[in-house]
């Protein structure tokens, strides 16, 4: 009987995924991803680990295949990443996003109550269920009161797995992640567009940004190490749920400020407003307090605001040299 550890990751190709996978080969797991059929498959993330994770095809809008997936990879432990995960996209596919984002979960769970049901499951729920928030900062009693379809169907994910938890005792919980970033964000995210341009134009391939609201604040942190508080989640001995979050937060503008600083150029010569950027009910304040997980898991993130956007400039300038 192998004592080797296993794990399933749905959403493996995505930026949290690719961190993920990379953590777990280290801690010595044998990692399977879960990726869905298309005709265009894009795997830039998990290049370098592609010949070291197992990819196994299934899709969170077919139960039957999720329930294949984990007959075939008979998990200890399942981090469901995967969703429809930008928010602008979320309003203008609001019924998808609710099948991937919201009710994805419940076909996640039902497929490990019926074949591995002593695994541990992981959700990746979200600080823009907060939206308007109730109060500041937000932790894990806050109420909800999310601002989007996106923000709504992670509502439901979320509450989904404290159902299925009580209900059917399974070790499953969820992380209430604030915004993480990192040079794998996809380029749709505000802080990878800002940090793309600044290489962009120091390279003189582009001449000016745009963005929308640049006062909206967020609590901004690394996602490698934001990976590593998801995998000290499924290792307590009780499931709970835990807000993840630096308890710090910065404006677009300040993102701004220290992206065009790496690169040398005063960002006021070449950021302009463009109100198609703004969001249909914006969500003005999110910050995170994660005391307990500092005091639950001794987690605490490493890479501060400032690091974290000089080192996602740095990587652009990179891939953009090429």
């Amino acid at each position: 009987m192998s004592t080797e550890k296993r794990a399933l990751i749905t959403g493996i190709t995505g930026q949290d995924g690719s961190y993920l996978a990379e953590f777990l080969l280290e801690q010595g797991y044998r990692v399977f991803g879960m990726v869905r059929r298309s005709s265009t498959e894009r795997f830039e993330r998990i290049d370098h680990i592609k010949d070291r994770v197992e990819l196994v095809h299934g899709d969170l809008l077919d139960g039957s295949s999720l329930s294949r997936v984990m007959r075939e990879a008979e998990p200890h432990e399942i981090y469901n990443l995967a969703a429809q995960s930008f928010v602008p996209t979320s309003w203008q596919e609001p019924v998808l996003t609710a099948e991937f984002t919201g009710t994805g979960v419940t076909r996640m769970l039902e497929s490990m109550r019926s074949v591995c049901p002593e695994a541990r499951f992981y959700q990746a729920s979200s600080s823009e269920m907060f939206g308007q928030v109730r109060e500041s900062p937000q932790n894990e009693d806050t109420p909800f009161y999310p601002r989007s379809p996106y923000g709504v169907a992670k509502a439901y994910g979320h509450y989904i797995t404290v159902n299925y938890r009580e209900s059917y005792d399974l070790h499953a919980c969820s992380g209430i992640l604030f915004n993480h970033e990192s040079p794998r964000r996809g380029l749709e995210f505000v802080t990878r567009k800002i940090s793309h341009a600044a290489a962009s134009i120091r390279l003189g391939l582009q001449k000016e940004l745009k963005v929308g609201n640049l006062d909206a604040r967020r609590d901004w942190g690394f996602a490698g190490d934001y990976v590593r508080a998801m995998w000290l989640m499924l290792q307590q001995d009780s499931a709970t749920d835990y807000v993840i979050a630096t308890g710090e937060t910065h404006t677009v503008g300040e993102c701004i400020e220290v992206a065009f600083d790496q690169v040398g150029i005063d960002w006021k010569t070449c950021v302009g407003i463009d109100p198609r950027f703004i969001r249909p009910a914006e969500v003005d304040l999110l910050i995170g307090d994660a005391s307990r997980a500092e005091q639950g898991l001794g987690w605490k993130p490493e890479v501060r605001f400032d690091e974290l956007i000089r080192m996602m400039v740095d990587a652009d300038l990179e891939l953009l040299g090429k």
